[in-house]
């Protein structure tokens, strides 16, 4: 089910189904400060409220993971915070988690010996229908983007 950038997903920061619905996309911004880790459990609060009335009840459930785990991700792997872009439209929701550390993340497959940590972006890549890494100025953006709003007309 999911894809990385350069694997047919969506690499230009638009969220597909804008032109077809008509709709500006509504944008949803949050600055977590670095090792803030408390901050995850309201994000996810907010989110789910924020979805609550979007799409499909699964697909908010995977957005609200999938956005708890990219978040806990920047604040754990960098010391200077992180900002949480979430763009809804009808038809889908993108994340976008920027942080100000260079080094790009990879999934690699956890061991056991990894406890619970490492499977953040392993996640990711078998939930989200697109997802990928931006280099950004200082840092980077890590995205994710899922389907499952409004039927397509």
């Amino acid at each position: 089910m999911g894809r990385q950038a350069g694997a047919g997903a969506v690499t230009d920061g638009r969220v597909p189904g804008v032109e077809r619905y008509g709709q500006p996309p509504v944008q949803w911004r949050r600055h977590v400060r670095g090792a803030d880790l408390a901050a995850v459990a309201e994000v996810r609060r907010a989110l789910r409220e924020l979805l609550r009335h979007w799409g499909e009840p699964v697909a908010a459930d995977v957005a609200e993971l999938l956005t708890s785990e990219l978040l806990t991700n920047a604040l754990i792997h960098t010391e200077h915070g992180a900002v949480l872009t979430v763009t809804l439209t009808p038809a889908a929701v993108r994340v976008e988690v920027r942080d100000f550390a260079p080094a790009l993340p990879t999934p690699h497959a956890p061991t056991d010996d990894d406890g619970t940590h490492g499977r953040g972006l392993v996640l990711v890549q078998a939930l989200a229908d697109a997802w990928g890494v931006l280099a950004h100025g200082v840092g980077k953006v890590v995205w994710f983007e899922l389907s499952g709003g409004a039927p397509a007309a």
